[in-house]
Parts: C-alpha cells; sequence; structure tokens
C-alpha cells in the first residue's frame, strides 16, 4: 500500500499540489466562503418558515433582549463609527427563518468600511454615503458574536421605530446575536 512517504515530494498518491502561494491561499479561501454560504442557503431553517425571535444572549447565555421577527421582518445593528463618530449600518432580514444579511449604509470610505467588489452592490445615498445592497448572505448558524461597544460607539438594534442600545445594556462585553424559533403556542 502506498503512502506519503513512498513520494519523496510527499504527495499522496503522487498527486502534485494544484497551486502555491498567497493568491492560491486567497482563492481557496473564497471557494470556502462560497461553498459554506451555499450550504448555509440551502440548509432547512429548523421548524420551516414560522415566526423567529431576535435574541441578544451575554457571554453565559443570559437573555438580554428578545424580539419578535416575524417571516420577511428586518432590522439593523447600529452602530458610531469608532473614528469618525458616524452611524453605519448593518442591516438583516428573517428569510424563511434565516438570518441574511441584506444591507449595510456606510456615511463615508473611513477606517474600516468600504464597498468589496463581489459582495453586493454600491449605490449612493444621495448625501455623500452609500448603501451596499443586495448582499444576502446568510449568517452562519444563524447567530454571531459581538463585543459591544462603549456608549460613545453606541451598538444598537433599530426595528421600524423601536431602537434599543446594546451598549446601555452590555457595553464592553461579548454577546451573541442570533435568530431562532418562537416557541409553539
Amino acid at each position: 500500500m502506498a503512502s506519503i512517504h513512498d513520494d519523496p515530494q510527499g504527495r499522496a498518491g503522487g498527486l502534485a499540489p494544484l497551486c502555491f502561494g498567497r493568491g492560491c491561499r486567497r482563492a481557496a479561501l473564497r471557494w470556502l466562503a462560497l461553498v459554506l454560504s451555499l450550504i448555509a442557503a440551502a440548509a432547512p431553517a429548523d421548524g420551516g418558515d414560522e415566526d423567529r425571535l431576535l435574541e441578544v444572549r451575554d457571554r453565559h447565555g443570559a437573555l438580554l433582549l428578545s424580539l419578535p421577527m416575524a417571516e420577511g421582518e428586518g432590522w439593523c445593528l447600529e452602530w458610531n463609527h469608532s473614528v469618525e463618530g458616524f452611524p453605519v449600518l448593518d442591516c438583516y432580514r428573517n428569510r424563511h427563518g434565516r438570518m441574511v444579511l441584506e444591507r449595510s449604509h456606510q456615511p463615508d470610505f473611513a477606517a474600516g468600511l468600504g464597498h468589496v467588489p463581489g459582495r453586493g452592490r454600491q449605490v449612493s445615498d444621495g448625501q455623500g454615503g452609500y448603501w451596499i445592497e443586495d448582499i444576502g448572505e446568510p449568517v452562519p448558524g444563524n447567530r454571531y458574536l459581538l463585543r459591544v461597544g462603549a456608549l460613545r460607539v453606541n451598538h444598537r438594534l433599530v426595528r421600524g421605530g423601536e431602537t434599543t442600545s446594546l451598549s446601555a445594556l452590555a457595553a464592553g462585553q461579548r454577546v451573541s446575536i442570533g435568530l431562532r424559533p418562537a416557541p409553539s403556542s
């Protein structure tokens, strides 16, 4: 039986590597990200198209905030840019039980901001800033972790006319923001 030790270059089964260097690594990471997003998009959400709860939990799992989130309903995470101070928005939607990043508003090309070609499309907001529309990225596992900023940064959840300051609840703490099935009545 052959092993990688049978080949002086260490190639398993005598297969040559497909590519080398940073360009290959970046291409492989892009391919992996695409595959994972396709798997996440294709995975059925538990419980079908029923309504969900948008929950914010602290690092110990204690519930800090719970908002009902009907199928098709959206919300945004808004915060003040740590250097420039202007508000930035990442907007999500409950799409068939999946948390999907749909769009992002950025008033400037300040540090850490900007459009990545191939990830949505950039359109003017008519006021010197821009929206990145049609992102359509499902959030893996229907939740993500956030280190909540101080009140100066003021991370907040915005849904319709309601705004809840996460910084007032958990400044400096790691929280999870997730979409989960609403309990059956």
